[in-house]
């Protein structure tokens, strides 16, 4: 679209165009919505800027853009969509030879960045994990030809550092200015009980979490190693972040509680990404009005309307989490399809009265091993919660126990293909697998009247 600057615009605005920005993304990515600075300044300080695109300056309150974007709320990330790569970025980082003012810049957020995370580690903020997969697609079919965890980088946590601190400082601004209207993100802590299933699995390693507060776990965590089970750390990681509460959207003026229990910060919102999520387009306009770019409007400041608008945010955000699942779990059918049968090391992550759960490290797949089955004789099965364990006839399995097994795609029906695991190591002799497992216990007009209901 033909645009560019005019005079109005710049009466409300600081022009920085004759600094070293640079934004960290991938070649031909088209929303590239954040970049930094980074330079020294006089007195020996570094001055560090981030710089985020001015969405709603484009869209006006209440235009059908406008309405449009609060009804999604976020985008909905699938398999197939471009996701960010840091590596050129750490690349100039670590370079010998490259000393040009946009390599120093980074240099210098990277250096900034290890100050800051270090701070938040120090004060709580917690460091969990969860894997996250990248599917290699073929360029013509657009089926999965190589499915792996993502790698992360220095600069992944280089540029989430800025991110993070530019979100609280906003959210420390329009509070100020709006004690009653500003729409904030909250994470609460987590009751007690959630962290049982965590604690009993330290426990059987011989280890202890303590979980009273949040930087009581953190530094726990940080603590929980083992030379003989390198794994055993990202393994506890992953099951901590099972226990946390899920972060939400809301308004300032109807809540009292603004802490965000996994950032170990007192108040905190969503700024930095205006193109693709709705919240930070409203955190925008309440910045711009808090500083005088802008003129505000009534449904800014209706904290009911706000309160409505958090609701769905909330939902949105939900389903999108949902609909990003689904799209994994169908690229990594679709993946294995192609593979045939294959067996991998697993970790067991919990364990149920009649089952595994296991982790892939390899894939970043978490998938169920059942051994019971509808017909067929039940093994002797052995339940303990305490420790937690599950004895299966002569065979004891713990959590975080290292297995194998083999991973195959159930075509049985088309309609509804699922990924199957089976224990293949250690082997118990007299154990069969089930063909089905999603239709185990239930008679076949049980099914049927199952189908119509859903």
């Amino acid at each position: 679209m033909p645009w560019s600057i005019t005079e109005k615009d710049m009466k409300n605005r600081e022009d920085l165009r004759h600094l070293c920005v640079c934004s960290v993304d991938p070649p031909g990515c088209t929303d590239i919505d954040d970049a930094l600075h980074c330079r020294e300044l006089e007195n020996g300080n570094l001055e560090v800027g981030v710089h985020i695109a001015d969405v709603s300056h484009f869209i006006r309150p209440g235009n059908a853009l406008d309405q449009e974007s609060a009804r999604r709320g976020t985008t909905v990330y699938l398999c197939e969509k471009a996701s960010l790569t840091y590596a050129e970025a750490q690349m100039r980082i670590d370079s010998a030879t490259m000393n040009d003012s946009i390599t120093a810049s980074l240099r210098g957020l990277n250096k900034l960045a290890k100050i800051l995370k270090k701070g938040r580690i120090e004060n709580g903020a917690l460091t969990l994990s969860s894997p996250e997969v990248r599917f290699h697609m073929d360029s013509e079919t657009h089926d999965p030809i190589d499915l792996q965890t993502k790698e992360l980088r220095e600069t992944n946590s280089m540029v989430e550092e800025f991110m993070l601190l530019a979100n609280i400082s906003v959210a420390k601004k329009i509070h100020e200015e709006f004690s009653e209207h500003a729409l904030l993100r909250k994470h609460p802590a987590p009751p007690p009980s959630n962290y049982e299933i965590l604690v009993k699995a330290a426990k059987s390693k011989n280890l202890e979490i303590k979980t009273d507060t949040a930087k009581a776990l953190a530094d726990s965590l940080d603590r929980a190693d083992s030379l003989t089970f390198p794994y055993l750390n990202t393994l506890l990681r992953i099951l901590a972040t099972r226990c946390m509460m899920q972060a939400v959207y809301f308004c300032s003026g109807m809540d009292t509680d603004f802490h965000h229990y996994g950032l170990a910060s007192p108040i905190y919102t969503h700024f930095t990404s205006p193109i693709r999520r709705y919240a930070d387009i409203i955190v925008h306009r309440l910045l711009a009005v808090a500083v005088g770019a802008d003129c505000t409007y009534p449904e800014l400041t209706d904290k009911h309307k706000l309160a409505d608008l958090c609701k769905n945010l909330n939902f949105r955000h939900k389903m999108a989490q949902y609909a990003q699942r689904a799209s994994v779990a169908f690229h990594t059918q679709l993946f294995f399809k192609s593979k045939g049968i294959v067996s991998e090391e697993a970790y067991i992550l919990f364990v149920r009265k009649n089952a595994l759960v296991v982790l892939i490290p390899k894939y970043g797949l978490e998938g169920t091993v059942f051994f019971e089955e509808k017909d067929k004789p039940k093994p002797r099965l052995t339940y303990d919660d305490e420790i937690p364990s599950l004895k299966i006839e002569d065979t004891v399995f713990h959590i975080f126990d290292k297995v194998k097994v083999k991973i195959t795609l159930d075509s049985s029906n088309l309609q509804h293909q699922k990924i199957r695991m089976s224990l293949v190591e250690p082997e118990i002799p007299g154990i069969s697998v089930p063909t089905d497992t999603s239709n185990m216990d239930i008679s076949e007009p049980e099914r049927k009247k199952k189908k119509l209901q859903k």
